[in-house]
Formats: C-alpha cells, sequence, structure tokens
C-alpha cells in the first residue's frame, strides 16, 4: 500500500500472537469492547455486522464524554485485513463529516505471532495533523497493547 504522508498516519508492530486470534478480537464486540479504546477510557457499546458495507458501530466512554462513532467496514479479508470508515453508516448513508478510515493489516510473522500494521487514511492534511495532534501513534499504540494483553488471556 503506497502511503500518503500529508494524509496517512501508519505504524507496523510483531506481537505475540497469530493472526486469527487479532482478527477474532477485531471481528467479535466483546471482544473490541476490551481493547479498542485507551484505559480508563471505556467502549460501552459494539455493535457489528461483519460483511463488506456492514455496520462497526461503537460508543466510547472518553473521561465521561459519550462518543458514538457508526460506521461501515470496506474491506473484510479472513484473519489478514480489515478495512473500516466513518465516511458512511450502514445503508452507504454518507456521514456529512467523516473523520477517516482505518485498515488492520495482519500477516504472520513466521514465528507463529503477527505483522501487524494499522494505518489512518484522513481527507485531508488537516485531520491528518489533528490526528496526530490527538495521539494517534500513543493512542493506538496502547490499544495493540490492551489487545495483546486481552487476546493472551482468551
Amino acid at each position: 500500500m503506497d502511503l500518503d504522508p500529508s494524509t496517512d498516519l501508519s505504524f507496523t508492530r510483531t506481537l505475540p500472537i497469530p493472526p486469527s486470534v487479532v482478527w477474532t478480537c477485531w471481528t467479535t464486540p466483546a471482544h473490541v469492547m476490551q481493547f479498542f479504546v485507551p484505559r480508563p477510557n471505556l467502549v460501552t457499546a459494539c455493535d457489528i455486522d461483519l460483511k463488506v458495507g456492514g455496520r462497526f458501530n461503537t460508543t466510547f466512554d472518553v473521561e465521561g464524554n459519550v462518543m458514538e462513532n457508526n460506521g461501515i467496514y470496506l474491506d473484510l479479508i479472513e484473519n489478514s485485513r480489515i478495512v473500516f470508515t466513518d465516511a458512511f453508516s450502514e445503508g452507504w448513508k454518507p456521514n456529512p463529516e467523516p473523520f477517516m478510515t482505518a485498515i488492520i493489516d495482519i500477516a504472520p510473522d513466521g514465528d507463529g505471532g503477527s505483522q501487524y500494521t494499522a494505518t489512518a487514511r484522513h481527507r485531508s492534511e488537516e485531520s491528518r495533523k489533528m490526528h496526530e495532534n490527538m495521539g494517534f501513534y500513543v493512542g493506538w499504540g496502547i490499544v495493540v497493547d490492551q489487545l495483546v494483553e486481552y487476546a493472551q488471556t482468551l
């Protein structure tokens, strides 16, 4: 995938869990609720219809503020790729103020773990800068740490 540094944020990590477990954690509502926002914040709801065009809706409690994130899946390749966006909600209804498209790429690392790449694509350089300043690297890094910690209990 060609990244555009003016609109894309991305990082890669090696995880000590297999791709199938990463996939399961990202595609099961009860699992998503355990890792998808840095603690002490919470995912209070997650509703998934796991198909292209299907919903990926989450509700966060961030410092006492409720944040609803409604989106859809754009691409799903089992154990390999998950792409979701808030540019549309279920039924391909356009969001008037979309923020990003997230791409989670997962590959075997050759040692039983996963090569994990998280990419956030933005509509403009301004929204990419805003996301970076909000703490993309730290926040999404914490999410990955929480994913690994949780997945190791499964």
